[in-house]
C-alpha cells in the first residue's frame, strides 16, 4: 500500500546523500585549503557535525520547503519524485563540472518545474518564493561583507604579532569555526529533505497535518552525514584553492561569517544556500590582503552557476514530470 511512499522517501534520501556529497566542500574547503586538517580528518569532522546539525535548529526551513513553495493540496507523489529527480540530475551535472552550485536551489527549481507540469501555475506559491530570493541575495553578500570585516579586524588586532604564531592560533580556532559551519550546513540542508519527506507522507495520507516526526529528522541527518563523509573533491579544489589562497585567520573569518548567516536564516525559515554563503565569505576573506588576491574570474563562473541552477533544474523536472504524465 505504501510502496510508492517508500520509493519516494528512498529517492529523497538519495538526494540528501548527494546534497551532502555535493556540498561537502562547503564545510571543509577552507580548513583543507589552509592545511589545518588533512582531507580525511576534515570530512570526518564535517560528517559528524552535519549529523548533529539537523537536531539543533528547529524545522522552520523544512516547513518552507514542504508547504511554502507549492500548495500541498495540489501535490502528488509523482510531482515530488519528478522534483527530486530534477534536482539530483542537476546536482550530478554540476558536480561533474566541478561547479559549486546550490543543492537547495536545485531542489526549489525542481519543485517549481514539476509543479508547473503536474498541477499548473496556480499551485505555485509565488509569494513563498520571496524567501528563496531573499536567501539567494542575502547569504553571499552578507557572508562576503562579514568575512571581510572580521578578517580586517583580525589583521588590525594582530598587526604587531609574529605571523607564524597568529597562523598557529587561528589554525586551532579553525577547528571550531569549521565545526560551527558544518553544524549550520547540516541544519539548513538537512531540513530541506525533511520537508520533502513530510510532503510525501501527506500526499499518501500517512500524515494529515504538516509536522516533522523524529524519525524523519534522524534519517535525513544520517543521509546528509554519509554524503558528506564520501564528499566530492572536484568542488573542494575549486572552493579551497582556486578562488583564492587562504591563511588560517582568513579561513576562520570565512567559516564564522558563513556559519552565522546560515544559522540566522535557518532560524527564520529561509532556505539559504550553504554554497552561496561560503563562496561569498571566501571572497570577502581573500580580498582583505588585496582585491587582486581573489580570482574574480572563478567567482564569476560560480555566480553564473547560481543564476542558472533554478531554471535548469526546473526544466529538467518539468520534462521528467511530462514523461510521468505520458506513461502513467
Amino acid at each position: 500500500m505504501y510502496e510508492l511512499a517508500i520509493g519516494a522517501i528512498i529517492v529523497a534520501l538519495t538526494f540528501d546523500f548527494i546534497n551532502g556529497f555535493h556540498d561537502a566542500a562547503n564545510s571543509i574547503a577552507t580548513v583543507v585549503g589552509t592545511r589545518v586538517l588533512k582531507p580525511l580528518h576534515a570530512v570526518t569532522l564535517a560528517a559528524i557535525a552535519n549529523f548533529v546539525g539537523p537536531f539543533l535548529f528547529g524545522v522552520a526551513v523544512a516547513t518552507t520547503i514542504g508547504k511554502g513553495i507549492i500548495d500541498p493540496d495540489f501535490v502528488t507523489i509523482h510531482i515530488v519524485m519528478a522534483a527530486l529527480f530534477g534536482a539530483i540530475v542537476w546536482n550530478l551535472i554540476t558536480w561533474w563540472l566541478g561547479l559549486p552550485s546550490s543543492s537547495s536551489h536545485a531542489l526549489v527549481g525542481g519543485i517549481i518545474g514539476a509543479g508547473l507540469a503536474g498541477a499548473g501555475s496556480h499551485a505555485i506559491i509565488f509569494s513563498g518564493l520571496e524567501k528563496v530570493v531573499t536567501g539567494i541575495l542575502v547569504s553571499p553578500v552578507v557572508g562576503l561583507i562579514g568575512a571581510f570585516l572580521l578578517a580586517s579586524l583580525i589583521v588590525r588586532a594582530f598587526a604587531n604579532k609574529n605571523p607564524a604564531n597568529v597562523n598557529s592560533a587561528f589554525g586551532k580556532l579553525q577547528l571550531v569555526s569549521a565545526t560551527y559551519f558544518s553544524l549550520t550546513h547540516g541544519a539548513n540542508d538537512g531540513q530541506k529533505t525533511m520537508g520533502i519527506i513530510v510532503l510525501i507522507l501527506l500526499t499518501e495520507g500517512i500524515l494529515t497535518t504538516f509536522e516533522v516526526p523524529f524519525w524523519v529528522i534522524l534519517i535525513a541527518a544520517v543521509a546528509i552525514s554519509l554524503g558528506t563523509f564520501f564528499g566530492g573533491w572536484r568542488i573542494v579544489k575549486t572552493m579551497g584553492a582556486r578562488i583564492t589562497q587562504l591563511k588560517p585567520y582568513q579561513g576562520f573569518a570565512a567559516e564564522t561569517s558563513g556559519a552565522t548567516i546560515l544559522a540566522i536564516l535557518a532560524h527564520i525559515g529561509i532556505p539559504a544556500s550553504t554554497t552561496h554563503a561560503i563562496s561569498g565569505s571566501i571572497m570577502g576573506a581573500g580580498a582583505v590582503r588585496r582585491l587582486s588576491a581573489v580570482r574574480w574570474g572563478i567567482g564569476k563562473r560560480i555566480v553564473w552557476a547560481w543564476i542558472i541552477t533554478i531554471p535548469a533544474s526546473a526544466v529538467i523536472a518539468y520534462a521528467i514530470m511530462l514523461l510521468f504524465n505520458f506513461f502513467m
